[in-house]
C-alpha cells in the first residue's frame, strides 16, 4: 500500500489559507506524513499599474514568504517537517505540477472555494494535471474523521480509494459507508415502470455489492449505502445525500468504469470536484 509521505498545501493569501493549515496539521498527523509544503505563487503580472509605484521597493517575496511562515508556525502543529515556498510564476496550476513532481509529491491539497468569491479554475485544472491524490477542503471541514464516504461504481478503478481509506481506518473508530449511485436504465422506461422494475434493479444492485465486497476482502468495517438516481446524476444524488449526513470526508476514484481514456477524469468526480461541498473531497489517483 502507497504511503502518504509528501504532501503540498497551496496557499492563495485568501481566508481559506488558515483553514487549509490547520486541515494539512490534522491530516499529516493522522497519516504521519513526513514532510509538508505550503506553497504560494506570486503573479506579479497581476498587479495594476496602480500600484506598482507603491510595491517597487517592496519585496514581494520576502513579505508574503515572513507572513506565510507566522501563520505556518501558528496552524501547524504536527510532527512533520514543514517548509514554505514562494515563487513566481505566470501559471501557478504549471508551477504546482513542477513542484509534486520535483518533491515526489503524494497529496496535493488545494481550498475549495466555490462557497466564496474563488472560481475553481485553477483547482479544476489540477485535477487532470496532476498524477498524485488531490483534496479539496471547503472552510467548513471539521479536524475529524469518523465517519468516511467512499464512493463507487464497482469498478476497478473505484477500488483504489481503499488504499486512502484503509490507511485513515486502520486502528481507529471510523466508520466507513460505501456509496454507490444505480438508476433503471432508460431504454426500459417506455414500456416498464420505475416502479415495477425498480425492485429487481436494487436486488441485482445488492446482489453486485455483496460480490465487490467479498472481493475485496477489507479487513476493516465497511457499510453499504445504496441509492436509486432517477432522473438525477450520481453527482448530483451524493451532494444531496451527503449534505444530510454526518460525514467527515468523501473519498472517489479519479475515473471509473466509463471512463475510456487512461488518461481522463470521470465525469462524476469532476462534477463532485466543481462542486460546493461541506466536506473535504479526496481523489485518489
Amino acid at each position: 500500500m502507497k504511503k502518504i509521505r509528501n504532501i503540498l498545501v497551496a496557499l492563495d493569501l485568501s481566508a481559506i489559507d488558515e483553514k487549509l493549515i490547520t486541515y494539512a496539521s490534522f491530516i499529516a498527523d493522522r497519516l504521519e506524513a513526513e514532510n509538508v509544503y505550503f506553497v504560494h505563487n506570486i503573479k506579479k503580472y497581476e498587479i495594476s499599474k496602480l500600484f506598482e509605484e507603491h510595491l517597487k521597493d517592496v519585496n514581494l517575496d520576502e513579505v508574503i514568504g515572513d507572513e506565510l511562515n507566522e501563520k505556518v508556525k501558528l496552524n501547524f502543529t504536527a510532527s512533520a517537517n514543514w517548509e514554505v515556498l514562494i515563487s513566481e510564476d505566470p501559471y501557478s496550476e504549471s508551477l504546482i505540477k513542477y513542484i509534486v513532481e520535483k518533491y515526489r509529491i503524494d497529496l496535493a491539497m488545494v481550498g475549495n472555494k466555490k462557497h466564496e468569491k474563488g472560481t475553481g479554475v485553477v483547482s479544476g485544472k489540477l485535477l487532470r494535471l496532476l498524477k498524485c491524490d488531490l483534496l479539496a477542503v471547503p472552510s467548513a471541514a471539521r479536524e475529524q474523521l469518523k465517519v468516511i464516504w467512499a464512493g463507487t461504481d464497482f469498478s476497478h478503478d473505484s477500488r483504489k480509494v481503499f488504499r486512502v481509506t484503509k490507511e485513515l481506518q486502520e486502528g481507529r473508530e471510523v466508520d466507513l459507508k460505501l456509496v454507490h449511485i444505480y438508476s433503471v436504465p432508460v431504454q426500459f422506461s417506455p414500456y416498464v415502470s420505475v416502479e415495477s422494475i425498480g425492485p429487481k434493479v436494487e436486488k441485482h444492485v445488492n446482489e453486485k455489492f455483496n460480490k465487490f465486497l467479498k472481493k475485496l476482502n477489507y479487513s476493516e468495517k465497511i457499510e453499504p449505502l445504496i441509492f436509486m438516481g432517477r432522473e438525477s446524476g450520481a453527482a448530483r444524488k451524493i451532494m444531496d445525500k451527503i449534505k444530510a449526513s454526518d460525514a467527515d470526508l468523501l473519498v472517489v476514484s479519479d475515473k471509473g468504469g466509463n471512463t475510456f481514456s487512461p488518461f481522463a477524469v470521470g465525469t462524476v468526480t469532476e462534477e463532485l470536484f466543481n462542486a460546493n461541498l461541506d466536506v473535504p473531497l479526496w481523489v485518489v489517483k
